[in-house]
């Protein structure tokens, strides 16, 4: 008679760890950065369709790396519980941390009770009213969460962008310096660069994926940055304005931009009414007027 096969419990998670860490390892990295006005997600990702960034709730993101079929189901089951429960409860009881409890919950079960475990790593992010009220939270395959300041790095060359960001990284940067000191920190460890044998100096902006939480927007916090505007914002040179008009190319305040406007350029004061009106009113007394949740 056979003898069953048997392997230790400590032995299989270990395998399965190996398994996930393989995984993620060939992903492109991710980097999540606060900035003076909110946080700043960057990601490595010349897909223009499957994104690695995405918005949970209206002041709430998300990033991750790894197996997109995975992380992107994660992703719209955040969406979900995020618009029950601000449905159910208030809008305000839905946090980042909440979110990312669930994430927590889900990865550590996955672990532990399926033969194979998620290959992701996550970030959700929540931006406050102040910087010192942003939080960040980083997930892994097994379910771990960790509270992260500053920034938060995902992805097979974590460490060493995490130790290039280190290095040059200055709490209250504005946007401009704090997407280059990350998109810097994500070239010097790119295959697509000089240093690494690729044929480019610097990741430019049709290879990068970038969006932020903007905490000067008073509803949807949550804009991609893109095209024109990211253009500008990595070189640093301000966009053609008409004679006699000043130019407002480092303003990042995404809104209800004017019709031809850059991507990502707007009025931070004015109300992001999702195809309403900043005056009108539901019929249930609510004032909000953006409920749409999950851009992807």
């Amino acid at each position: 008679m056979t003898m069953p096969y048997y392997a230790s419990a400590e032995q299989v998670m270990r395998d399965r760890s190996e398994y996930a860490r393989k995984g993620i390892s060939r992903g492109r990295s991710v980097a999540v950065v606060t900035y003076s006005d909110g946080v700043l997600f960057i990601a490595e990702n010349p897909s223009s369709t499957l994104h690695k960034v995405g918005e949970i709730y209206d002041r709430i993101g998300f990033a991750a790396v790894g197996r997109y079929s995975e992380f992107e189901s994660l992703r719209v089951a955040g969406v979900r519980l995020a618009d029950v429960r601000g449905y159910s409860y208030n809008r305000r009881d839905v946090t980042g941390r909440v979110v990312a409890n669930a994430y927590a919950q889900t990865l550590g079960a996955v672990f532990t009770e399926q033969m194979k475990p998620f290959e992701v790593e996550l970030c959700v992010a929540e931006v406050g009213d102040t910087p010192d009220a942003d939080q960040l939270y980083r997930l892994t395959f097994d379910g771990s969460i960790v509270d992260e300041p500053d920034f938060v790095v995902m992805g097979g060359q974590a460490d060493a962008v995490s130790g290039h960001l280190r290095e040059h990284f200055l709490p209250g940067m504005g946007l401009a310096d704090a997407l280059k000191v990350g998109v810097r920190a994500l070239s010097a460890v790119s295959p697509a660069t000089s240093a690494n044998g690729g044929g480019l100096d610097q990741l430019p902006a049709e290879q990068l994926e970038v969006a932020v939480l903007d905490r000067r927007r008073p509803k949807r916090a949550f804009r991609r940055v893109g095209g024109a505007a990211l253009r500008t914002l990595l070189a640093d040179e301000p966009a053609a304005a008409p004679e006699g008009e000043p130019s407002h190319a480092h303003e990042h305040a995404p809104s209800a931009a004017a019709p031809g406007t850059p991507p990502g350029l707007g009025d931070p004061e004015a109300v992001d009414t999702a195809g309403g009106t900043a005056d009108s009113t539901p019929m249930d007394g609510n004032t909000s007027t953006d409920t749409g949740n999950g851009e992807a």
